[in-house]
């Protein structure tokens, strides 16, 4: 009997600890302020197909909780800064948001963070009082339907939020914020939420170019920046801009919390004056990002520390106010080809394919679908590459020739590899989240030709095949730590079971 409890206690003691001690992770947020976004639907169909398993949205749009539902994919919701004052005031406006916003649809729909206010300290009307109330009513709201341990309650922040971030060490809060943060702080540090905060490099270049240098944001610099007061070494922007608020957390003495980027990108075009506003430096700076927190390698002031960072954005934006920056900070337009081909596995930039640059050899192969992959992610790499990816599906269509046997296997790899022809025969072309697999015999049968290279013309070239797996979810790969994390819990556990 003991021994049995053990062992379920065993279970859930390693489930917890898989959650806390999995690596850092990369997600996108998903802004709807334009006026000719795709579908929901289309959107979360999108999102899947990059294998994103994280994604913040900035409200709890009832039609985009219906369509992450059932998909996996992991979302941090907002309560915008408008409802501040209802939700501050009376207990029950937050009850009832839960129960007819957020419950019809969870679990089935994951939700895993509630933002309450978003940059509140930036905003022109005086939110900031509100904030902490609001979040404690969510907080309230969530404890009466048993949720407030897998839902965590947290609001975002701009870097302005510090009077100092450099050097690192010297991190600290603005004074003029301190009625605000010290309640806040002891929520976050009480109920173990992250500080969220939304970083930009790119914003400090744009605006003291003369200061920071443009490989410095966009993590290619050659030389470090060194904080002299600790004697650590910085090789780019982001992680100083981190460390600074550790130091600030520390400085008030809350060691504890956490701290996650709700939002950091690169926009792809500018006003004329923004000149480091291009679709390269845009590359450049998120494939860099990617494979920097990928690695796991953490910040100098916290090395090995869990990152989770969230891209800005998922698309352009034609509504949002500003210089022109402002309305291009997507991957994708709005027809869902991406804006410049992001290398999403973190092991290297990737190349715009065009006609000019697609290289020949003398290798034919073809690209077809796994037959690992999931009917689900199989059927979800057709619908895009029979829709967005602009691939002529016809032939697998009832009557024609490739459309028996009659499968998702089997009409996945015929327009699999129609798509990886036209663009070029790349390894980026077949990867479709991962379900695509090249191989050097023809797959073609009966009447049903498989197209080669070269048999048909290359399609627009801003038209991206759906890149590789492993970047924007958690890794695959079980670092050494965590391992040594779980195998002391079992010797723990098995120690305990023999002295019975």
């Amino acid at each position: 009997m003991a021994s049995g409890f053990r062992l379920i206690f065993a279970t859930s003691l390693l489930l917890a600890l898989l959650d806390l001690c999995r690596g850092s992770t990369i997600g996108i947020c998903y802004g709807r302020n334009a006026d000719d976004l795709p579908t929901p639907d289309k959107a979360a169909q999108l999102v899947q197909l990059h294998n994103i398993k994280y994604v913040r949205i900035y409200d709890s749009n009832i039609q985009v909780l219906k369509a992450f539902g059932n998909t996996g994919v992991e979302l941090m919701i907002g309560v915008p800064n408008s409802d501040l004052l209802a939700f501050s005031q009376y207990q029950s406006n937050a009850d009832t948001w839960l129960k007819n916003s957020i419950l019809p649809y969870y679990p089935a729909t994951k939700i895993t963070y509630i933002t309450v206010g978003a940059e509140v300290t930036e905003s022109p009307s005086n939110f900031s009082a509100q904030v902490v109330p609001a979040m404690r009513n969510v907080l309230t709201a969530l404890k009466k339907v048993g949720l407030s341990k897998k839902i965590k309650v947290s609001t975002t922040h701009s870097l302005g939020v510090l009077s100092r971030s450099f050097p690192p060490s010297a991190g600290a809060f603005n004074s003029s914020h301190a009625s605000f943060l010290k309640p806040l702080l002891e929520f976050l540090a009480e109920n173990q939420s992250p500080f969220m905060v939304d970083i930009y490099p790119y914003y400090a270049y744009r605006d003291s170019p003369s200061n920071v240098t443009l490989d410095y944001a966009l993590f290619e610099s050659s030389s470090d920046v060194i904080d002299p007061n600790t004697g650590l070494l910085y090789t780019n922007m982001l992680d100083a801009q981190i460390d600074a608020i550790y130091y600030a957390l520390m400085a008030l003495n809350f060691k504890t919390i956490k701290i996650m980027v709700t939002e950091t990108g690169w926009p792809s075009k500018g006003s004329p004056k923004e000149t480091a506003a291009t679709p390269d430096n845009a590359q450049t700076y998120n494939t860099n990002l990617i494979r920097h927190v990928i690695n796991d390698t953490g910040t100098p002031a916290k090395p090995g520390e869990r990152l989770d960072i969230y891209i800005f954005s998922l698309f352009n934006e034609n509504r949002k106010p500003g210089l022109d920056s402002e309305r291009n900070w997507g991957l994708f337009y709005p027809d869902q080809t991406s804006v410049y081909n992001l290398d999403f596995t973190g092991k290297g930039s990737t190349d715009v394919i065009t006609q000019a640059n697609v290289t020949s050899s003398n290798v034919t192969t073809w690209c077809i679908a796994s037959s690992k992959a999931s009917e689900l992610d199989l059927q979800n790499a057709l619908d895009w590459a029979c829709g967005p990816g602009n691939v002529d599906c016809t032939a697998i269509q009832p009557s024609q020739p490739c459309f028996e046997p009659d499968n998702t296997v089997a009409h996945a790899s015929f327009a699999f590899n129609n798509y990886y022809q036209q663009n070029g025969a790349t390894d980026v072309a077949c990867s479709f989240g991962g379900t695509g697999i090249k191989v050097d015999k023809n797959p073609s049968y009966d009447n049903c030709i498989y197209m080669t290279a070269g048999s048909n013309k290359t399609v627009a070239s801003n038209t991206t095949a759906i890149s590789s797996t492993s970047s924007f979810a958690t890794m695959n790969r079980v670092p050494t730590w965590m391992f040594s994390c779980l195998l002391g819990t079992f010797i723990a556990i098995s120690s305990e079971d023999g002295m019975t």
